[in-house]
């Protein structure tokens, strides 16, 4: 029998740490390679963590609410399939291997990465409530970190060092604290250019109350992301140029264009602690009333925090749609490492000149954001006016 390490994979682009939500098997309990073994929250989801290893499940490492970086071993797995030459290449890590036995006494390491003291949720919950401040308790957890045991004694030693009480402030949540990361890397290393465009909704209203006496029974009602993602998918089939990710250094001979085999595309959802962008993929295999299913489904889970790895990852192309509540129109940054994203302004009814004369039709303001990498003015002007023609136009594919 040999010990094979149960590590915390990569996921998501910018992805550091992780919290244990729940283990989904119990120490001695029979596990089979590739099947969920534990439920991580990372900055996007809460999602499943997969078995490495056939075998039975050893010990557990981190438990649950404690948090983890990328390639940390949280457990160990006793595999009579794994070669016993593969015990050396998997010695146990001190720092992760402390957290499953009974706690030592505090070991005065310095809990800090950075400007970010390690410490657990509960435990930064606990210090705020009695005003300790964090960075004065001596960690007893993996690698230094506060856990609630410190901190509670902590509170109990008379001479404690207090925080002075600052209701104000907050702390990031993993899911606000990936979006600032996110967000700053699109701002700081893409080089991101607007076009935009109006958009009439008249026939794609008509469209949509005649399809929806044609749904199936028990189908979700069709919506105007379900058109756009259908528009997007074709417009990008058609313009494969921009149904790409950008990949390394601009310098580096390394650096590279990614296309992509299909229309992969990532609807931006605003959840409590920020946003959640599910991808669909090979959009374009599919009519209007499966997109509405697969839309709903995948909103549905987000809102929960169940999305699967790969609903999460893969697009190269976003839609970010703030609904009626909108504002007229908005600028929204790239998702890295999407080629784009398409901001839709909410829909008011307007005065145009049509025919030589005037009417009331009810328009939008489309804004594209595009990765200046990938793609120049002209290509993008081009994109977005097909896409504009595909909502103004009747083809449509309900089935």
């Amino acid at each position: 029998m040999a010990l094979v390490a149960q590590e915390i994979p990569k996921v998501g682009l910018v992805m550091e740490a992780v919290k244990v939500v729940r283990w989904l098997k119990n120490v001695g309990d029979t596990v089979t390679q590739g099947e969920p073994l534990v439920e991580v929250e990372t900055e996007k989801s809460i999602v499943e963590i997969e078995a490495t290893a056939s075998g039975r499940l050893k010990e557990i490492l981190v438990q649950v609410d404690q948090e983890a970086t990328v390639g940390d071993q949280i457990a160990w797995i006793e595999s009579a399939e794994a070669q016993v030459a593969s015990t050396a290449a998997v010695a146990p890590k001190p720092q992760i291997r402390e957290s499953a036995v009974e706690r030592p006494s505090p070991v005065a390491v310095e809990p800090r990465v950075g400007d970010r003291i390690r410490s657990s949720p509960v435990a930064r919950k606990l210090a705020a409530e009695h005003g300790v401040d964090v960075g004065a308790v001596t960690g007893s957890g993996p690698r230094g970190r506060v856990q609630l045991d410190d901190v509670r004694r902590a509170i109990e030693t008379p001479t404690r060092k207090r925080a002075p009480p600052a209701p104000a402030a907050q702390g990031l949540s993993p899911m606000r604290r990936a979006l600032a990361r996110t967000m700053q890397l699109s701002n700081a290393t893409i080089p991101q250019f607007t076009v935009e465009r109006s958009v009439d909704w008249t026939v794609l209203q008509a469209l949509r109350a005649e399809f929806s006496t044609k749904l199936p029974h028990g189908s979700p009602k069709l919506s105007v992301n379900d058109f756009l993602l259908q528009a997007v998918a074709r417009a990008l089939i058609e313009f494969p140029a921009l149904n790409a990710t950008f990949s390394g250094d601009p310098d580096s001979p390394d650096a590279r264009v990614v296309q992509a085999s299909g229309a992969h595309v990532g609807l931006v959802l605003a959840v409590e602690n920020g946003l959640l962008v599910p991808v669909i993929h090979d959009v374009e295999r599919y009519g209007l009333a499966e997109l509405a299913r697969r839309r709903v489904d995948c909103v549905e889970r987000g809102l929960k925090g169940r999305l699967r790895r790969e609903e999460v990852d893969g697009a190269t192309f976003s839609i970010s749609n703030l609904g009626a509540q909108g504002p007229d129109r908005f600028t929204a940054l790239i998702n890295p490492p999407h080629s784009a994203i398409l901001a839709v302004g909410r829909q008011r009814d307007c005065v145009v000149a049509r025919n030589g004369g005037i009417e009331v039709r009810p328009l939008s303001e489309l804004t594209l954001t595009v990765d200046h990498r990938i793609a120049d003015g002209r290509l993008a002007a081009q994109f977005l006016a097909r896409l504009v023609g595909i909502l103004e136009g009747s083809d449509w594919r309900l089935s």
